[in-house]
């Protein structure tokens, strides 16, 4: 039987952290930290945010309650709900008309002001990236290779569907306790000889190197803490099409704050945190079992399985920037997001398949004159 320890690399150079250390592997832990960022340990002495209380304000401190309330008010919005793809966004009261930026679909309904009853977000990264800049990395995003681009694509069109929209992200954390089996096979050699015999006959004798196997039965436990893994909780925004803008850079998280959505589009999530926890947790279980593999002693292994519980879950519901860019052309629906936090690119772009059969016709034209003239050439 073997257990597994994983180590964290410190950095001894970096500013010694506050808090009161763990209980379980020493690393700081603040107040409000439910539980231990390293090992996942509950924080006995965890608590909850609360509200101040209301006082009577003085003279000197009128302003500063002022951006108080700004922080805790919550702004009066519209919501929409695109009928073709479930997409539910919040958006200032002024707003008349509403394209989804999902599936630039105008089959959209106004909802009426309601308490959704929904979980609210507890942290939000801000956006960095400007509309300005984000529509010139799209412009040069789609001038990129723009010979294979329809001519009858309308450039200005396309970058004026451009939103910027706050997008619901599920962020667990938990532990993962394994038991796992698996045949550990280690490499000897033997020395074999052989012979050959050339177009004459005559023969000749040689020596080689054979690899053989030898298998035994190993079990062992394994345990890791495991976070940092974001869920679309947009029905709106598959996961596979999430993933192709991230990573974002998690240790900017800030709690959240409503005057962070004044004037930007911000979504309700659609996917529940029961549906993004499974998810989340068969990337984590794909992620042990690699970690497993990479542990188990030998030159190779086969037959490995697997056994793994969690425990300690902890969700965190954030708001993240993205840039969507959704058009359709020829009917056909194309999508472009930009991460609002790095600038990470990625989308699909219509290609001109008449222009590439030109491409390939004069390729092929050319090919052929070369080989005519070296032909006549060799015929000389």
């Amino acid at each position: 039987m073997a257990d597994i320890q994983w180590l964290d690399a410190v950095d001894h150079d970096a500013p010694a952290p506050r808090g009161k250390p763990c209980e379980a592997c020493g690393t700081p832990i603040e107040p409000l930290d439910k539980f231990c960022p390293a090992c996942g340990t509950p924080n006995p002495d965890y608590q909850a945010p609360v509200a101040p209380a209301a006082k009577q304000a003085s003279p000197e401190v009128v302003d500063a309650q002022v951006v108080d309330q700004s922080h805790t008010e919550q702004p009066e919005q519209k919501h929409f709900r695109c009928e073709t793809c479930g997409a539910e966004v919040a958006t200032d009261p002024d707003q008349r008309s509403y394209t989804c930026p999902f599936c630039d679909s105008t089959y959209v309904i106004e909802l009426p002001q309601r308490d959704t009853g929904r979980q609210q977000p507890e942290f939000v990264i801000g956006f960095a990236i400007t509309p300005e800049d984000a529509q010139a990395k799209f412009k040069a995003w789609l001038a990129d290779n723009g010979w294979y681009r329809p001519g009858d694509l309308k450039t200005s069109a396309v970058v004026d569907k451009m939103k910027g929209v706050y997008l619901p992200f599920w962020s667990f954390s938990m532990r993962a306790d394994s038991n796992w089996q698996a045949s550990i096979g280690e490499h000897w050699y033997r020395t074999e000889t052989y012979t050959t015999t050339d177009s004459k006959g005559n023969t000749t004798t040689h020596t080689r190197q054979v690899q053989e196997t030898e298998w035994y039965p190993l079990a062992g436990r394994h345990h890791h803490y495991y976070s940092g893994y974001l869920v679309s909780g947009s029905k709106g925004l598959p996961q596979d099409q999430a993933l192709r803008v991230q990573p974002y850079q998690l240790p900017a998280l800030k709690r959240y704050a409503p005057w962070f959505l004044a004037g930007w589009f911000a979504e309700e999530y659609s996917v529940s945190r029961d549906r993004a926890l499974e998810i989340s947790q068969q990337e984590f279980y794909n992620r042990e079992q690699s970690n497993v593999a990479a542990f188990l002693p030998g030159d190779t292994h086969r037959s490995l399985s697997v056994s793994t519980n969690f425990s300690q879950v902890n969700s965190d519901l954030c708001l993240l920037p993205m840039y969507i860019a959704s058009y359709k052309y020829q009917d056909k629906l194309y999508r472009f997001l930009l991460n609002g936090q790095t600038g990470r690119m990625a989308g699909d772009k219509p290609v001109s398949w008449q222009r590439i059969a030109i491409l390939v016709g004069v390729i092929v034209a050319v090919l052929l004159v070369l080989f005519l003239i070296i032909a006549a050439m060799n015929a000389r």
